[in-house]
């Protein structure tokens, strides 16, 4: 796939472009529906496909009131955009002065002039230029007058339940990470480096835990225990993972600390990523250590007799190809 951060970094007309724009936030089965149309599309008329977002997402531009949390960085959705597929990822940095940016404007020195467009794909509700008044009906009169089609993917449903990056955001905050992963087509992921925490798991509760760092930007699960696949150095292990503020010992520091099942490597400073397979219970203050470890032991069986019972499944979920 090939990437491009700036609009100057295209010297001239992609060749043949079917375009679809859209932030993608998590790049759920709906935005997978998109990208597959554009494919087809490009393919049939040995064309390119072409993908163009954002960043950061528009919303943190002209409404950072709101906060809003991505269910995916940059870095994640680059690399499953390129996993769908698609031939060009244009990535446009949102700033104010091109929140300013008229409909008409975009169409003509974007879209025409920059890109070369022969067909634009778009979701049912797509919106966007200022006033997010380069809605459906304005696109499709802005083809017909300046010779370009435009098609409209229409929603798409899992069990009755719309795919929706405020579906997902909503089925995240709540820990439901099974309905989620319906809407992703993947389990839901948290990445990072591994951070020096209180390092008490192992010493203290002879459960070494790797710990990541929670960004303020980030979409923040329901807190408590889940079971999770590890990712790191390309190989895959089983463990639990606790989000929250350890009443136990009294922190007010929000940390992600997963142990790790069968490992024993020093990883600090090194990027992991981890997948949230199943909430297992919300996190609570235990009397001390003791009942806490008593406790941890009970969540370990649980999820590894959970690993155990999925194990052609997590297998291949955890290949390299979607952990990239």
């Amino acid at each position: 796939m090939r990437i491009y951060t700036d609009l100057s970094e295209i010297t001239e007309p992609i060749d043949k472009p079917f375009v679809t724009i859209g932030n993608f936030d998590g790049v759920h089965l709906g935005h997978q529906m998109l990208f597959s149309e554009v494919q087809s599309k490009a393919f049939q008329h040995s064309g390119t496909s072409v993908a163009i977002t954002f960043n950061p997402h528009p919303l943190k531009v002209v409404r950072p009131d709101i906060g809003i949390k991505l269910i995916s960085n940059c870095e994640q959705k680059r690399e499953l955009i390129e996993l769908a597929g698609i031939d060009v990822l244009i990535i446009i940095p949102f700033t104010k002065d091109f929140a300013g940016t008229t409909a008409a404007n975009f169409v003509d020195q974007v879209l025409i002039q920059k890109i070369g467009l022969q067909e634009l794909v778009v979701g049912y509700d797509y919106a966007f230029g200022k006033g997010r008044e380069g809605d459906i009906a304005f696109l499709k009169k802005q083809g017909e007058e300046k010779n370009f089609p435009v098609s409209v993917v229409e929603p798409y449903y899992v069990d009755g339940v719309l795919a929706s990056s405020t579906k997902v955001r909503e089925l995240v905050s709540e820990g439901r990470m099974r309905d989620v992963k319906k809407l992703l087509g993947r389990n839901y992921q948290i990445r990072g480096e591994v951070k020096k925490g209180k390092q008490r798991g192992g010493a203290q509760l002879g459960f070494p835990t790797a710990n990541l760092h929670i960004s303020e930007e980030d979409l923040c699960p329901r807190h408590g225990v889940y079971i999770t696949q590890v990712s790191y150095d390309g190989k895959c292990y089983g463990g639990v993972l606790n989000i929250g503020y350890n009443p136990t010992f009294g922190e007010e520091k929000l940390s992600a600390e997963t142990h790790i099942f069968d490992f024993n490597q020093d990883i600090y400073g090194k990027p992991i990523k981890i997948n949230l397979l199943q909430f297992l219970r919300a996190e609570k203050k235990f009397s001390g250590p003791d009942e806490l470890v008593r406790q941890i032991r009970e969540d370990v069986k649980q999820a590894k007799d959970v690993l155990a019972d999925a194990q052609k499944e997590i297998l291949l979920s955890c290949e390299e190809k979607y952990n990239r």
